[in-house]
């Protein structure tokens, strides 16, 4: 595991602890090891706690849309809400994940607890993988921020999962609604590539990023659950500097990304990122729905409802 401090006095940091666990085969299994993972985050110190991506099914999407349908569940179900139950329980808030029931089909879904044990935040995936078995889940429709009110404080906080990290516009709209930490559940193989995706989003937003995968042993996944700060530059220090909290390694554990949130704050107020020189009078193709070659793909949108266009390869 990479790990990197940084010189903040108690009180200024936000602890984010990235459950890297393995899922079990059953939802009630499930439900008992996300239990005891929280406890143990908390013991650690975490104001938040964060599961991968649908931990209630352990991101398994069956080809049969019956056994699909089945294996959703609603977030007023007793396993979502039971997690809210824990977070109020400890103090700590807690980022379940879930393969949410939704019509026409189920959705992949994060619920944010705040310690009282409300949920302030429940965001669908927006960029589900049509190229791959997402293409049977209905994607979300636009990216939320919640005020989540911490132990340290109160802190804005967004939410991308997975295939979103991969579009500049999800933490780009993230924060221009006030984000300041986004939280990503993930399931897939973490590399140079993504997490330089990652740090990316967290450096050109001024935001502090913090993702959960599972850990080698899931299929398709291994480890390497990350937290950038989106701090490059530090007053009386030469140069930029790595925005890197915590890297895991692959094996299954509990890994603790510490977020100088003050220093972070201060930041945003003065550097040259994030929405202070932006020109989106600029930016109108950003918005157009038209898909030219090379990019056409023929299984791109076949289960999202129809835009306002209808233009080349994208509906």
């Amino acid at each position: 595991m990479n790990t990197k401090s940084t010189s903040t006095e108690p009180g200024e940091t936000m602890n984010i602890a990235l459950l890297q666990i393995l899922p079990e085969q059953t939802l009630e299994g499930n439900l008992q090891k996300g239990i005891e993972a929280c406890r143990r985050a908390k013991e650690q110190g975490a104001d938040i706690a964060l599961f991968p991506e649908m931990w209630s099914v352990g991101y398994r999407i069956p080809e049969d849309f019956q056994a699909l349908k089945q294996s959703a569940i609603e977030t007023g179900s007793p396993f979502v809400t039971r997690f809210g139950t824990l977070a109020r329980e400890l103090d700590m808030a807690i980022g379940i994940t879930l393969l949410e029931k939704h019509e026409p089909l189920p959705r992949n879904t994060l619920c944010l607890f705040d310690r009282f044990g409300r949920m302030v935040l429940s965001y669908a995936k927006v960029h589900t993988c049509d190229f791959g078995d997402e293409c049977r889940l209905s994607p979300g429709d636009d990216f939320y921020v919640a005020e989540l009110d911490t132990a340290r404080g109160p802190v804005k906080i967004g939410a991308m999962i997975c295939y979103d990290r991969e579009f500049p516009e999800s933490a780009r709209i993230l924060m221009l609604k006030g984000a300041e930490l986004i939280l990503v559940p993930n399931a897939c193989p973490m590399e140079i590539n993504r997490l330089s995706q990652l740090r990316a989003r967290a450096f050109e937003n001024m935001v502090g990023i913090a993702t959960v995968n599972y850990p080698a042993g899931q299929p398709d996944c291994n480890g390497h659950s990350s937290a950038f700060d989106g701090i490059a530059y530090r007053p009386g220090e030469p140069g930029s500097r790595d925005t890197l909290v915590v890297e895991a390694g692959e094996s299954e554990g509990i890994y603790m990304a510490a977020f100088p949130l003050k220093e972070l704050r201060d930041y945003r107020k003065h550097e040259v990122h994030g929405n202070a020189y932006r020109y989106p009078q600029k930016y109108a193709i950003l918005t157009s729905e038209t898909i030219d070659e090379p990019f056409i793909r023929p299984d791109f949108g076949l289960n999202r409802k129809p835009g306002p266009s209808t233009q080349a390869g994208g509906r």
